[in-house]
């Protein structure tokens, strides 16, 4: 097989940019007899894999592939006011394409209720935390203390502050009552550095950022809506605790590997986030080997049908 792999998203600082590389590099790794191609032309593949929305195409020509990250848009139209006619084209196209991937039965029961799809074109493929995702000692957890400027004790957000969404609760949650310093991890705008009392790192490393999961009491996670929240999974991957707003996606990844408490009740979060205590519950065992195996085999199947 060829496949005609969309990898534009690579560069994006959100969780989607994860996806695209950290799934790109375990298709190659395990390509085999077949090829991958970057190129966001269908044609140069015998399937072609838009691994976001943005990327699905109306008429691609061969056989598509694409991933749905989360159906938060439509869910909740009036915070996400991408209503233009551009954006109604690409949920057709996805509707239109061969095969969905989306990263849990959560997002697949959404996509059953919301959009024109039969079960049978979902697949459901989960995510997981990238190698450098582990323990770090405590020199390199001092280090990034140093480098950031954070404190000696600490409870961390991770995700993009681009702009301010919805279903994050971000400034909420730098506004509720807790023991703990906040820090809140990833790339940054005005908006976010007006947020009383935290401390903002920006966008760090991989390296950096699993020290300072590993320095942090846990990781608090205050959305009220999720596709799949990697986060989290990193965190245990880094061996630390994760506290977390009570939401269909991460029961279903997360399982009792964390401490659960209502949507909404974000000083309960912080207070779990406070009180808990290492070691974290191991990770999920899925891997991004395991996603790139699963992810060929739906090109074959796609490829199959159509033959």
């Amino acid at each position: 097989m060829k496949i005609a792999f969309d990898a534009r998203g690579a560069g994006d600082p959100r969780g989607i940019g994860r996806y695209v590389r950290c799934l790109l590099e375990a298709l190659r790794e395990t390509q085999g007899a077949h090829t991958v191609v970057e190129s966001h032309k269908p044609r140069r593949g015998q399937v072609f894999h838009s691994p976001w929305i943005d990327g699905a195409q109306l008429r691609p020509g061969v056989p598509q592939v694409v991933t749905l990250h989360d159906l938060v848009p439509l869910k909740r139209r009036a915070e996400y006011l991408r209503t233009g006619v551009r954006f109604r084209l690409r949920y057709l196209a996805v509707e239109r394409a061969d095969r969905i991937i989306v990263p849990t039965q959560a997002v697949a029961d959404d996509v059953l209720s919301l959009l024109r799809v039969d079960a049978e074109r979902i697949s459901v493929i989960g995510e997981a935390a990238v190698a450098a995702m582990h323990p770090r000692d405590a020199g390199e957890v001092a280090a990034v203390r140093a480098r950031y400027g954070l404190p000696a004790e600490y409870l961390v957000w991770v995700g993009g502050m681009e702009r301010p969404d919805p279903r994050k609760n971000v400034a909420a949650l730098a506004g509720a009552p807790r023991e703990l310093p906040l820090v809140l991890v990833g790339p940054v705008r005005q908006w976010a550095r007006e947020l009383p009392d935290v401390t903002l790192t920006g966008f760090v490393p991989d390296d950096d950022l699993a020290a300072i999961y590993s320095g942090a009491r846990a990781l608090v996670f205050p959305s009220d809506d999720e596709g799949f929240g990697l986060p989290t999974v990193e965190a245990l991957a880094c061996g630390t605790p994760v506290a977390a707003c009570d939401v269909p996606a991460l029961r279903e990844v997360l399982a009792d590997r964390a401490t659960f408490v209502p949507q909404g009740d974000l000083a309960g979060l912080l207070a779990a986030g406070a009180a808990a205590r290492r070691p974290a519950p191991a990770p999920p065992p899925w891997s991004w080997t395991d996603a790139a195996r699963a992810t060929w085999q739906v090109y074959g199947d796609v490829l199959a049908t159509e033959q």
